[in-house]
Order: C-alpha cells, then structure tokens, then sequence
C-alpha cells in the first residue's frame, strides 16, 4: 500500500514558478515509478511528467518539456515537479500517482495509487 499527498500548489503569475511535492508513506516506495498528471476543469485528466523507481528515467509531455523537473528523494520518500515558466494552461489539478511498471505509463488508467490533488492557478 503506498498513500500519497501532493503539497505547493497555490497562484502564481505568468512567468513564475512553483514546485510541487509528492509525499509518500509506505515501506516500498522506492520501487515504485511516480508519475504527475494534471485536470483541468472540462478535460481530461493528461500525463505531466513520470520518473522511474530508481530516478534514472524522466519522461514528460511535450507542453512542459523545457520547463518543468521531475526528481525524487527516495530517503524523504518524496517525488517533486519543478515548475517554471508557468503559463496560465497550466493552470489545473496536479495530482501524483505511483505504479509498478519499471517504465512509468503516461496512461492514469495504468496507475494503482493517487494522491488527492494540488490546485495550481496561473494568471496572466
């Protein structure tokens, strides 16, 4: 079981930046890829950004590559989404997922666990 709670989202300028963190509790985190997906009011829920168990494998959606990091912290059990650059269509839901697979799935439906969500507002 891994249980996750997103943290730092807020409103932020055009611009700016943010940085989200993805809490984890649960003994086998560290074997679990992390992925960040975002929902905006409307759409769908769209992939973000992922990172492997190991932190060796990034992977991100063509609208933030350049702009926004994904790391993690195996010790702190914690995975981050560095956001710059913020434009007001990021403005949406963030939220993190956790799956086994050993290359992180840009597909939700793929994912086992969820965190609750982090609002993040971008105005212009």
């Amino acid at each position: 079981q891994v249980q996750l709670v997103e943290s730092g989202g807020g409103l932020v300028q055009a611009g700016g930046s943010l940085r989200l963190s993805c809490a984890a509790s649960g003994r086998t985190f560290s074997s679990y890829a992390v992925g960040w997906f975002r929902q905006a009011p409307g759409k769908e829920r769209e992939f973000v950004a992922a990172i492997s168990w190991s932190g060796s494998g990034t992977y991100y959606a063509d609208s933030v590559e350049g702009r926004f990091t994904i790391s993690r912290d195996n010790a702190k059990k914690t995975v981050y989404l560095q956001m710059s650059s913020l434009k007001p269509d990021d403005t949406a839901v963030y939220y993190c997922a956790a799956d086994r697979e050993t290359v992180p799935p840009r597909i939700p439906q793929r994912y086992d666990y969820w965190g609750q969500g982090t609002q993040v507002t971008v105005s212009s």
